[in-house]
């Protein structure tokens, strides 16, 4: 007997009845998008390498450490698994010269890929939906992205979610920044850990997002970066906080929030809960206006943000948000299968008129007994069997056999009764009745 093949490592299937859960978040995702205006953009899911090493920073964590990359065997090109999508997205938009016309409000959604240590709400394959605005330089755009993902929480009924902010103003402040913090972390250096060590020189902002418990003190009294921010970029922090404000956003300020990629500038922010453990992250973004000219096209200002699917589908799971599983209206029994070639076509009108119905299957040996069917009808959850038995067919009709005590509303049941077969228009309505 062959060896049995599984899925990879962190690399999850995603079956009944969880992707009925996916498919809930994943509307109420593209209905928030509609009403703002964001339209849908769908790029890749491989990209040349070269456009992660210089979109994201050949010294990040995730160039460095968890891309998925590999040489085409055809034409020996460097490809990568899509680590994250904003880059794609500039890419995508530079290269159809989408801005020709004025700024774009877009949003994705799909699977990006990571080789890091699966663990609870993070795994090698994971799914964001992310929403970007391109061609707007004021931080209007900035608190509608902010706000935006607020009425997402409160639409959700999610609760605990907190928003930090910050600003890392434009590249000459924080070269200025950098500067002062290398001098000072150099100052201490006995008390850096060896990865904060190898970061020194070549990403040391990225230091101050470390976890080490004893490089806390060292971090807490680092320079900081709001000190060396410009009046202009002081004026675009200040102005978005304004209209957060306005709209009743709280939001606490963290000077040591830096963001895992290189390319942002300016407003930069997370929003991050306590109940996943150490995945608190759970939507994130800011302003990324050099990436264009990074990537070789034309240079425009952009911000967005992207969250993690799973981590707010496990946060929902948390704080028990979760929708009851959907249920078939109806359910079926067919004692005979020759009386399929009569009730098929039925079924299909009862379908077509926007019921849920759910047909028995029957094996080799025929449809099974009565009893194993309205079995399986229980089993299904649906609120009626439709039994079209001989004596029903005979008179063009179906029974209708209430499976459920109480409607959802606590009325009771109607007793068994039969429905004509030529009505069903008339009474296909009935069935889905909460």
């Amino acid at each position: 007997m062959a060896d049995k093949i599984t899925a990879v490592k962190g690399m999850n299937d995603i079956a009944p009845p969880l992707s009925a859960q996916w498919e809930w978040l994943e509307e109420r995702l593209r209905t928030l998008m509609q009403r703002y205006g964001y339209r849908n953009l769908r790029t890749p899911v491989v990209e040349h390498t070269a456009l992660f090493i210089r979109g994201l920073g050949e010294v990040t964590d995730i160039v460095e450490k968890e891309m998925y990359s590999f040489e085409d065997r055809l034409n020996g090109e460097h490809l990568t698994l899509r680590p994250e999508n904003t880059a794609g997205v500039v890419r995508a938009v530079a290269e159809a010269n989408l801005l020709y016309d004025g700024g774009k409000r877009l949003y994705y959604m799909g699977p990006m890929f990571r080789h890091e240590r699966p663990q609870r709400g993070r795994y090698r394959q994971f799914h964001q939906f992310g929403a970007e605005a391109l061609g707007f330089a004021g931080p209007d755009v900035d608190a509608e992205l902010i706000i935006m993902a607020c009425d997402l929480w409160q639409e959700l009924g999610l609760e605990g979610i907190e928003l930090q902010i910050n600003s890392l103003g434009q590249p000459a402040e924080r070269q200025a920044h950098r500067q002062a913090l290398i001098e000072h972390l150099e100052a201490h250096i006995d008390l850096l850990d060896e990865d904060a060590r190898r970061r020194l020189h070549s990403n040391p902002l990225r230091i101050l997002d470390t976890k080490n418990p004893a490089m806390q003190d060292l971090v807490e009294a680092a320079p900081r970066l709001m000190d060396h921010l410009g009046e202009s970029s002081l004026a675009h922090f200040e102005q978005l906080r304004r209209l957060l404000d306005a709209h009743g956003v709280g939001y606490r300020i963290n000077p040591r929030l830096v963001r895992g990629m290189d390319y942002y500038n300016l407003s930069v922010f997370e929003f991050v809960t306590t109940q996943l453990g150490a995945q608190g992250t759970v939507c994130a973004g800011g302003r990324y206006d050099g990436l264009f000219a990074q990537l070789g096209a034309r240079s425009a200002p952009a911000v967005g943000w992207a969250l993690g699917m799973e981590r707010i589908l496990e946060l929902l799971r948390e704080q028990d948000r979760l929708p009851v599983e959907k249920v078939p209206h109806a359910y079926a029994v067919v004692p005979d299968a020759s009386s399929l070639i009569q009730v098929m076509p039925v079924l299909r009108s009862l379908r077509r008129a926007g019921v849920q119905v759910q047909m028995h299957a029957g094996g080799p040996d025929g449809m099974g007994s009565m009893k194993s069917q309205f079995k399986k009808a229980d089993a299904s959850g649906a609120r009626y069997a439709l039994i079209f038995g001989a004596d029903e067919l005979a008179r063009d009709e179906v029974s209708l056999k209430p499976l459920r005590g109480e409607r959802s509303d606590g009325a009771q049941q109607p007793l068994q009764r039969s429905l004509p077969l030529a009505g069903v228009g008339e009474w296909a309505a009935m069935l889905c009745q909460p």
